[in-house]
């Protein structure tokens, strides 16, 4: 058994008991060729958000600068428009959504993405599931996060406490109710609480604790990705995983170094696959 094989069976182990999150990027939603026409990365996002605004030349590829712009001069309601319009062609679950969704244990997803492709993943697969959404402050001042219930009618934390599977989007996303912290002035609110974890609810970061993370579609490229990541992992576990196959830039070693992340240097596709196969449990008719 070559050492990638036996990595491969201690991750596949590691979520069929639940003791791995899965952490998903953007770039997930790239291993279905379906969903070519929705946004699968910041840049691709910024891109359909100038098309429809008028934007300084200086900040058209910045995705947050670029949504603070149209927030300061054209109003938050523009920003939530251009967002769904977006977003409006309704992203597939990959195989690798279906194959999480086929855990016969996954108490946790986290989905730092807009799309509701993992959301429609567990919705296909009847389990007891909801979902918790960051909310933007410019839109619900002094409440941080939003609890839905799988039919999209909001929950509280308590209900939560009763699902099989909650999935955590920390930036908000198109459905149920488009919630976005998507501009240069949502992430400063959430960032200068974050290091205490008031952002995060109580139900994630007692799931999290002494479990591993399992990064898959995402970078630490820019300091909101590492900040994000570093503060939804605290006091999880000591060791994690990140499919990486893009050589890492100087600042991703050093986080990866800090935080433990064990790099998988395999395309995401590949990788989907290999996770497909080592993971008996898992219906694979569900994936197909």
């Amino acid at each position: 058994m070559t050492a990638m094989t036996g990595e491969m069976a201690k991750i596949a182990e590691g979520l069929v008991a639940g003791q791995i999150i899965p952490y998903l990027g953007p770039m997930v939603l790239k291993l279905d060729a379906a969903n070519a026409v929705v946004p699968g990365t910041p840049e691709e996002l910024v891109l359909r958000l100038v098309a429809k605004a008028s934007v300084p030349h200086k900040i058209r590829n910045n995705l947050t600068a670029t949504a603070q712009f149209i927030e300061n001069f054209k109003h938050r309601k523009t920003v939530v428009n251009l967002m769904n319009e977006a977003f409006a062609v309704p992203a597939q679950p990959t195989p690798l959504h279906r194959c999480l969704a086929s855990l016969p244990n996954l108490p946790l997803v986290v989905d730092v993405w807009y799309d509701a492709a993992m959301a429609q993943a567990l919705q296909e697969k009847a389990v007891t599931w909801g979902q918790v959404q960051g909310l933007s402050q410019a839109e619900h001042f002094g409440n941080w996060a939003q609890f839905y219930n799988a039919d999209g009618s909001a929950a509280n934390a308590a209900e939560a406490e009763h699902w099989v599977t909650l999935l955590y989007k920390p930036l908000g996303g198109i459905q149920p109710k488009a919630n976005y912290i998507v501009s240069d002035s949502d992430y400063v609110e959430v960032l200068t609480e974050i290091d205490i974890q008031t952002p995060i609810p109580n139900i994630v970061q007692e799931i999290r604790r002494d479990r591993q993370f399992l990064f898959m579609g995402c970078r630490f490229a820019n300091q909101l990705e590492r900040s994000f990541a570093r503060q939804i992992m605290k006091r999880s576990s000591a060791a994690h995983w990140a499919v990486l196959p893009e050589e890492p830039t100087k600042n991703e070693k050093r986080f990866m170094a800090e935080q433990n992340i064990q790099r998988l240097e395999m395309p995401l596709a590949e990788f989907a696959n290999a996770l497909m196969h080592a993971t008996p449990l898992i219906n694979r008719s569900a994936v197909a």
